[in-house]
């Protein structure tokens, strides 16, 4: 294996949307296709249980999660691949490291301070909703980073902060016990930062203006013609990189279909033939993919087996370092 580990986790707490994928999954498995890094993949299912506590929808998005990787063209063969909750030496890490970790950083984490806020506009006490879990999971988070040595960290820019909180926790316990954790480093797709919704809002499920990734050809298209464009003139030139059209287009078409795109933006194109025109490469890109994820769907025993033999990996990976800090602190 390299020395480079490069660690991706998307949590299961919703139908995978475009924008998942042009954000986190599609720059992560180009990133895993280098020679010249150990790619790890894992689904955080138990980060869902902070919000998710139904026993049959967290199983189906889990699985949702591991049909979608494996859909788009993650080969588990060549990559470490596993189910959170299958990997038991990350929770005792994450008891160690919360031992290690001050309640004035977990303070500052943006999704509790969030929910704090919107609690304060609502007049209701501050931590109304707030488990221990959600208080907390950014050092669960620091635990799934640490135990594999991880070097780089793949990440949405609302993102970073989980990372940086895993270097903070990471020194605090090199600098008590010595040196023992990797100090990992995010990476921020600039290209991809912000991914624009139906409403030209960024994608996201808070604001109900996502693309679901699998989506039928016809639902496809309705979900397109949806998106909100201005009320330029077909005939007009227009700008492309100010378009939401055009910035889903560009990830799903190839170069040459992208710069001729952008020729006809700039001569005069209609919103009509801007927004087919972004219905054909998507649906052309995402038609095969689309059906193997309803296959794997359809026979979650298949998804069940890929996730166990990746638990064996990912073990194997984590006991010894498990063992090396528990040897640092005395046990």
């Amino acid at each position: 294996m390299s020395n480079e580990i490069v660690l991706t986790g998307v949590k299961p707490t919703g139908k995978v949307h475009v924008g998942n994928y042009i954000g986190a999954i599609k720059p992560a498995l180009g990133m895993a296709s280098s020679q010249d890094c150990t790619a790890i993949f894992f689904i955080p299912d138990y980060h869902g249980l902070t919000f998710i506590q139904d026993r049959d929808e967290l199983k189906t998005l889990t699985y949702g999660i591991a049909a979608t990787w494996l859909a788009m063209g993650l080969d588990p063969e060549k990559v470490v691949f596993y189910r959170q909750s299958d990997v038991p030496e990350i929770f005792e890490l994450h008891w160690i490291l919360s031992c290690m970790t001050p309640k004035g950083l977990m303070n500052r984490a943006h999704a509790y301070k969030a929910i704090q806020d919107k609690n304060d506009a609502q007049g209701i006490e501050r931590d109304h909703g707030v488990n221990m879990g959600l208080y907390t999971y950014p050092i669960l988070m620091a635990a799934d980073i640490l135990l594999f040595q991880t070097d780089k960290v793949p990440v949405g820019k609302d993102q970073i902060q989980h990372v940086e909180i895993a270097r903070d926790i990471a020194e605090r316990f090199n600098h008590h016990y010595g040196d023992t954790f990797k100090l990992p480093n995010y990476v921020v797709d600039e290209h991809t930062a912000v991914i624009p919704g139906l409403d030209g809002r960024k994608m996201s499920k808070s604001y109900g203006n996502t693309i679901p990734l699998f989506a039928s050809s016809q639902k496809l298209k309705k979900m397109i013609n949806r998106i909100v464009t201005d009320s330029t003139p077909p005939n007009e030139p227009k700008n492309p990189d100010e378009s939401s059209i055009f910035l889903l287009y560009r990830e799903f078409a190839s170069s040459e279909q992208t710069n001729a795109l952008r020729k006809k933006y700039q001569s005069g194109i209609s919103w009509g033939e801007a927004k087919q025109a972004l219905f054909e490469v998507m649906n052309n890109d995402l038609e095969k993919p689309r059906r193997t994820f309803i296959e794997l769907m359809a026979d979650p025993a298949q998804i069940e087996q890929i996730l166990l033999e990746g638990a064996q990996k990912a073990r194997a990976l984590a006991t010894p370092m498990l063992e090396k800090v528990r040897g640092k602190i005395g046990r």
